[in-house]
């Protein structure tokens, strides 16, 4: 995996695992990856626990792929999150949206 790179696993049954960076590079191809993956209604948790660096373009995919996932009547569980992400969600007071 190149340092500005991405990756999509499936390891767990309902989870979809993000790893890798999540950053201006990366995110918009992420959120397009991501809305496949959760298109058919099988995952319910996003696990960030392999997100080795994000900024705020990886928040805010994390926070349009629930937005997504919530159109459509269902909701999306973001586990795992990196202590940066999560203190720049608290900084932009989106925090009680990501969980």
């Amino acid at each position: 995996m190149s340092a500005a790179a991405f990756d999509l696993h499936r390891g767990t049954p309902g989870t979809l695992g993000v790893s890798g960076v999540l950053s201006f590079d990366t995110a918009a191809a992420a959120l397009e990856a991501i809305g496949r993956a959760l298109a058919d209604g099988a995952v319910v948790r996003l696990d960030l626990a392999g997100v080795e660096r994000s900024d705020s373009a990886g928040l805010a995919c994390v926070l349009a792929a629930q937005a997504e996932v919530r159109q459509r009547g269902r909701s999306l569980t973001v586990e795992n999150m990196p202590e940066g992400m999560r203190a720049l969600a608290q900084v932009c007071e989106v925090d009680d949206l990501v969980g």
